[in-house]
């Protein structure tokens, strides 16, 4: 027998063991899986962890997205009248230097507020403030930074607050008012509203500007 055609008759034969070794293994697992209650099919893809992003799509097929459309401008909502029985749009301000206190004394008075059914048209932070305490040394005249305050604010807007109720919720916000923590009531106003945004000296320079 020719010796090449030797070689090429047992490489085929080692194959066929391989695939018929394979294919038996893949059957063990498959009786294995059933019997142990698992899943019958076995997917052994070796693509599954890589992205397909892109795979299968064409530009010309599909049909055009439409432009995405910008957020508008938050408006400010309506403010409601005041009655004879009832105030407008009242503002609960807390503020404090201790970020924990403040969130959890806003979230205090949310929650009284959804049990007394005094309607709460709007909670929302307003942006930090940030002071600086200078110290003046002994010796020169030059100003040093000796600590960094910080003021953190919360609103909680509230419409239609009952005349008659509103003296009990104050004595009750004003027991359990944290220290440290600071409380004010006042009518909600367009200064208001626009305290809720931070300030952008140099885009409103630069709009100024543009406008002359």
């Amino acid at each position: 027998m020719n010796p090449v055609f030797r070689k090429v008759q047992t490489a085929l034969a080692q194959a066929l063991a391989l695939s018929q070794a394979s294919s038996a293994c893949r059957v063990s697992s498959l009786i294995q899986h059933r019997v142990c209650g698992g899943p019958v099919a076995i997917d052994n893809r070796q693509y599954r962890t890589m992205p397909t992003h892109g795979i299968g799509k064409w530009k010309y097929l599909l049909p055009r997205e439409a432009p995405k459309k910008k957020k508008d401008k938050l408006q400010m909502k309506q403010m409601v009248a005041a009655t004879q029985t009832a105030y407008g749009t009242l503002n609960f301000k807390v503020s404090g230097y201790d970020m924990t206190l403040v969130e959890h004394y806003t979230q205090y008075i949310h929650n009284l507020c959804n049990r007394l059914d005094i309607k709460v048209s709007e909670s929302y932070a307003l942006p930090t403030k940030t002071t600086e305490v200078l110290l003046l040394p002994d010796q020169g005249t030059k100003m040093l930074v000796d600590a960094v305050l910080k003021t953190h604010e919360r609103i909680i807007q509230v419409n239609s607050l009952n005349a008659s109720l509103c003296p009990i919720f104050l004595d009750v916000l004003l027991k359990n008012q944290p220290e440290g923590v600071q409380l004010s009531v006042k009518e909600h106003s367009e200064a208001d509203f626009q305290a809720r945004f931070k300030a952008r000296p140099e885009l409103e320079g630069l709009m100024a500007q543009i406008g002359h």
